[in-house]
C-alpha cells in the first residue's frame, strides 16, 4: 500500500530548503562559511623594482613595476612625453623609439627588458637647438598636419635609412639579394608601412624621407 505525502506549499519547500542549509553552514568551518578568510593574500601589484637606463645618451634610474612597458615609462615616469600612445597595441607606430639603432614599438616592449641598451627617443635626435636633418625635412616638406605621429614617423625614418644603408630589402625591392637599394617612392611607403598617418599626409612624409635620403 502506497502511504500518500501530505502537498507541500512552494513557501514551505523554500523554509525547508533555508533551514537545512543554515544548520549545514553552522556546524561549517570557517574557511567554509567564509572563502574569502583562507585565501591567501594577493600580490601587492605596487610593488617596483629599480631599473637603470639609458636613455638619449644619459643614465636613468628608476623604479617601475617590472610590467611598465617603455613607453608608459617614458611618459608617465620620465617624462618624456615626445613618444605617443595611439593604438598601444603595436599597429599604428605612433610609439617608435630607437634602441640599439633599431626600431621598435614602444607600447609592446616592457622598459625592465631595454636595461642597458642606448634608447634614443624623438627628444634625443635634435643636437642642441640644430635639428636632425630628418625632422629639418619634415618642417621643409610639410610633413605633418596635426603632428600625433610624427614623432614616431621620424624616429622609424632614420632608422629606415641605416637599415637601406645596411642593405636590407624590402618587399618593394625588385631583386632582394642586391647589395644597395635606392630609394624609390614604392621603396619608402612599403618600408614606412607601420607608422601611419590619420590625416594622410603621406606624400609630403615620402618626399621628406625622399630628400635626406638623396642628401646622404
Amino acid at each position: 500500500m502506497i502511504t500518500r505525502l501530505p502537498d507541500a506549499t512552494r513557501r514551505q519547500v523554500l523554509e525547508g530548503s533555508s533551514a537545512l542549509t543554515l544548520a549545514l553552514l553552522a556546524g561549517a568551518p570557517a574557511e567554509a562559511r567564509n572563502p574569502a578568510a583562507s585565501a591567501p593574500a594577493a600580490a601587492d601589484a605596487s610593488v617596483r623594482v629599480p631599473m637603470a637606463l639609458r636613455i638619449n645618451s644619459r643614465a636613468v634610474s628608476v623604479s617601475l613595476d617590472p610590467r611598465t612597458t617603455l613607453l608608459d615609462a617614458l611618459r608617465n615616469e620620465i617624462g618624456l612625453t615626445g613618444s605617443k600612445k595611439g593604438c598601444d597595441h603595436g599597429q599604428c607606430g605612433a610609439c617608435t623609439v630607437l634602441v640599439n639603432g633599431r626600431r621598435i614599438n614602444a607600447c609592446l616592449a616592457l622598459a625592465i627588458m631595454h636595461q642597458g641598451d642606448e634608447i634614443t627617443t624623438i627628444e634625443g635626435l635634435a643636437q642642441g637647438d640644430a635639428l636632425h636633418p630628418m625632422q629639418a625635412a619634415f618642417v621643409a616638406h610639410d610633413g605633418f598636419q596635426c603632428g600625433y605621429c610624427t614623432p614616431g614617423q621620424i624616429c622609424s625614418a632614420v632608422a629606415m635609412l641605416e637599415e637601406t644603408r645596411a642593405g636590407w630589402p624590402s618587399h618593394a625591392s625588385s631583386d632582394v639579394a642586391a647589395a644597395s637599394f635606392s630609394l624609390n617612392d614604392a621603396e619608402i611607403r612599403e618600408r614606412m608601412s607601420g607608422n601611419l598617418c590619420r590625416c594622410a599626409a603621406y606624400p609630403n612624409i615620402v618626399a621628406a624621407i625622399r630628400d635626406v635620403a638623396e642628401r646622404g
